[in-house]
């Protein structure tokens, strides 16, 4: 796992980065010195970031049937912290070495879901947790035919266990509104919906 991201910035001084860990992801630890908002510097500091490479997601939408395709996992994370480990999620990958976004964005719409993606939107890209970790994420919308959607699918060697669930697009926003929906992936992607949802389906039952 590379992160070929880091730039330099003359408002940062790098004085040391090694690797703590390496395992399924990786630790690293940065000292630096950065400007502070009255133009001086800061003292050194030391900083351990999490490293697990960059993601896309996608939210797969049906413009005919008006839904959207969602998943259901398992996600270790969720437990550490107490909560209810199987979470309501949109599709998603980590973007591989010579991998494009849109690449990994159909692939793992079919590996996770069954279904295929045509035509996508580009949402946004965000920091998935600045303070300790370089992970950025692209999200998309995807269109689909969810006709056939549902199942449990995944690939077996990474043991993945994903379940699909098919849902109206009202009832998505309403377990936004309700808090039931708690990644941000999945908090934003619907969210973005929620604001270009006559659009977007306009537009895509037209073509």
């Amino acid at each position: 796992m590379k992160n070929t991201r880091l730039r330099p910035d003359p408002r940062v001084e790098l004085v040391g980065r090694r690797t703590l860990f390496e395992g399924f992801f990786r630790i690293e630890e940065y000292r630096l010195r950065h400007r502070l908002h009255d133009g001086g510097w800061s003292p050194e500091l030391r900083r351990e970031i999490f490293e697990r490479g960059h993601a896309v997601g996608v939210l797969l939408f049906d413009p005919g049937r008006d839904g959207v395709v969602l998943v259901e996992q398992f996600r270790v994370g969720a437990l550490a912290a107490g909560w209810d480990p199987w979470l309501i999620e949109i599709a998603a990958g980590i973007i591989e070495e010579g991998e494009s976004p849109e690449e990994v964005v159909r692939r793992e719409a079919k590996e996770e879901t069954g279904c295929e993606v045509g035509d996508l939107i580009h949402l946004q890209d965000y920091l998935a947790s600045p303070g300790g970790s370089s992970e950025t994420v692209g999200l998309y919308l995807g269109r689909v035919d969810a006709g056939r959607a549902g199942g449990v699918h995944g690939v077996r060697a990474e043991h993945e266990d994903i379940r699909v669930r098919v849902l109206p697009f009202a009832e998505a926003v309403a377990m936004l509104d309700a808090g039931r929906l708690d990644n941000a992936a999945a908090i934003i992607a619907v969210g973005w919906l929620a604001r270009h949802h006559d659009e977007v389906r306009a537009r895509w039952r037209a073509g």
